[in-house]
């Protein structure tokens, strides 16, 4: 029953202007070459929110080219609680040939876990990923999903997963649009 309420929300939600937005943000995704900068965004929004990540994102200027120190200076002016942490990620993966898989971004990228990877390769054009965050497992524990994990490992992760998948193609939806509603069924907003 909960399930089938969260499908129809879902359709409410396709045929509102939220669509207008859901479909922006994905050919944004789409056209997105600048993975450097996404994967710094990604980068940033590990334990804080998408709005001081996209923030850093536009006021910083030294992704690419501050030393560590400078950068976390940069960070810390625009208001980032993790400014250290961060910019010694940020650093540490430059120079980085991308490759646009979950697994290795994990394995290579110090701080980029599945959510973060995920969320990446979302964000350029990816569109079989969908966030699995605190947001999305409380949406999907309240509509008897899931039962909210108390950690999530990466084969909760994975699990979880597939019943996104499910979830994104029984209402005709990718996995990347299916998190994009289900985020402004949450928070009201439809970010990146």
């Amino acid at each position: 029953m909960l399930v089938r309420a969260l499908r129809q929300e879902i359709s409410r939600l396709k045929k509102s202007p939220v669509k207008r937005l859901v479909d922006k943000r994905i050919r944004d995704f789409k056209k997105n070459t600048d993975f450097f900068s996404e994967l710094c965004f990604c980068l940033l929004t590990a334990n804080t929110s998408a709005e001081l990540g996209i923030k850093c994102q536009k006021e910083c200027r030294g992704f690419k080219t501050f030393p560590e120190k400078k950068l976390a200076a940069e960070l810390k002016s625009v208001g980032y609680r993790f400014y250290n942490r961060r910019a010694g990620f940020i650093v540490g993966a430059r120079g980085q040939d991308l490759v646009l898989d979950r697994d290795w971004l994990v394995k290579n990228i110090k701080g980029i876990g599945m959510k973060e990877a995920s969320h990446f390769l979302r964000n350029v054009g990816l569109d079989n990923y969908a966030i699995i965050d605190f947001h999305i497992l409380d949406l999907l524990a309240r509509h008897g999903l899931i039962k909210k994990p108390k950690a999530l490992t990466k084969k909760k992760y994975l699990e979880i997963e597939k019943k996104l998948a499910k979830l994104a193609d029984s209402t005709g939806l990718s996995p990347a649009e299916l998190d994009l509603y289900l985020w402004h069924m949450e928070t009201g907003k439809v970010l990146k």
